[in-house]
């Protein structure tokens, strides 16, 4: 995965939130009540952006020892963070579309 996913799901996750604090044509029909607290967006939002900042991080690590600014040392810790990052997000990606596909085979 790298960084233009991340940006893009960051993107929509904030695009979404955009659209629910604007209040028309949500998907809450009449009748039904919205909970106080953090909603799916809001929850989604801090993981995501915390891959994302290590991988830019890790970039601009990288950028650094080309230009020999840095210590080799510190650009792989920043791409293992990054790569260590990635891969939990990719880790939840797969239990989240497990669990979806788990529900859809639910007898009604």
């Amino acid at each position: 995965m790298d960084a233009k996913v991340v940006n893009a799901s960051i993107a929509y996750v904030e695009a979404l939130k955009r659209s629910m604090d604007g209040g028309s044509g949500g998907a809450v029909g009449a009748g039904q009540n919205v909970q106080d607290g953090p909603g799916f967006a809001e929850i989604l939002k801090d993981p995501i952006s915390k891959p994302s900042a290590a991988v830019k991080v890790a970039e601009a690590q990288s950028i650094q020892a080309a230009a020999e600014q840095t210590n080799i040392t510190d650009v792989v810790t920043a791409v293992t963070n990054a790569e260590m990052a990635l891969e939990s997000v990719v880790a939840v990606r797969d239990r989240v579309v497990q669990a979806y596909q788990d529900i859809l085979r639910m007898p009604i």
